[in-house]
């Protein structure tokens, strides 16, 4: 491993202005269960570290007057599992929460980290594309809002640019008469990463089964974590049915563009989407009492 300088700042301000004095040649180290592995083999070679882990502003887990969640950059996983809220009221995230590592792992991984090493099958990508997350960003310049949809531009690519530190990401109240699902398809039970990966959250209208709203996302079968427009389109405003969801899971499978690797090929893990929608989708309505 390069040797490196490490700093360990205090506040948000002393954080950036560390960032702005080293550019490039420096790297946030939150959890550093992705960080400290690819410092190791080589594939990154920072001259500074700057460990967040010690800023109260990125260590926020709260849910404001809105009912709004608030993850601060530098929350292990552990911590989101174990509020309650996040469970009775964001239980497509806790899903996913839950299934990230082990104990230890999750003692140390961030939710932040896992978006900003934007790995195609990080876990916590599709619930919060789902939720229509956002990631609050802050430079010397101020803060910026941006949305999930925008933030993944490639591989471990983001929106952030440099000199931005990600502060934290806001989960908005999920509506009334709403339920999500999160399946993720692995070689091992435990502490693997995705194949594939599928949230499903959909939301009904005040009685009866029309689904007015609903948001499919997927995991590890394309170059970013993607939603599928086109198979959310056949459900929305419909009376929610056995076809449709069938329908879903076969445009599902069309958006994608899985590779073929060592783990599974692209065709298996395209056959996945298909059922995996599928099964979300009927989830996430049976846990509101509502059969397709």
């Amino acid at each position: 491993m390069k040797s490196f300088e490490y700093f360990v700042p205090h506040s948000l301000d002393e954080a950036i202005g560390l960032l702005d004095k080293h550019g490039k040649e420096a790297k946030i180290l939150a959890g550093g269960t992705d960080l400290i592995v690819q410092m190791k083999n080589g594939s990154i070679r920072p001259s500074f570290v700057i460990d967040v882990k010690n800023i109260p502003a990125l260590n926020r887990l709260e849910l404001d007057r809105n009912d709004n969640l608030h993850i601060g950059a530098a929350v292990p996983f552990s911590r989101i599992v174990a509020l309650t809220r996040v469970k009775e009221e964001f239980g497509l995230l806790h899903q996913a929460c839950s299934l990230v590592g082990s104990d230890q792992i999750r003692n140390r991984a961030t939710m932040g980290g896992n978006i900003c090493n934007a790995a195609p099958s990080a876990d916590s990508a599709p619930p919060l594309l789902c939720l229509g997350a956002k990631v609050i960003a802050a430079d010397a310049k101020g803060q910026y809002s941006i949305t999930m949809d925008k933030f993944f531009l490639g591989p471990g690519q983001t929106a952030l640019k440099s000199g931005q530190i990600m502060v934290e990401i806001e989960v908005p109240a999920p509506p009334d008469r709403s339920s999500g699902s999160y399946l993720r398809l692995t070689t091992r039970e435990e502490m693997d990463i995705a194949l594939v990966g599928v949230a499903s959250f959909v939301t009904f209208a005040a009685t009866g089964n029309v689904c007015r709203e609903v948001k499919i996302a997927m995991g590890a079968v394309s170059p970013t974590p993607i939603m599928t427009l086109k198979a959310e389109a056949v459900l929305k405003g419909k009376p929610i049915t056995a076809a449709g969801i069938e329908q879903a899971g076969e445009l599902a499978a069309n958006c994608c563009s899985p590779i073929s690797d060592m783990r599974a090929s692209a065709e298996y893990r395209r056959e996945m989407v298909k059922v995996m929608t599928r099964r979300t989708l009927v989830q996430a309505c049976e846990v509101l009492g509502i059969k397709a």
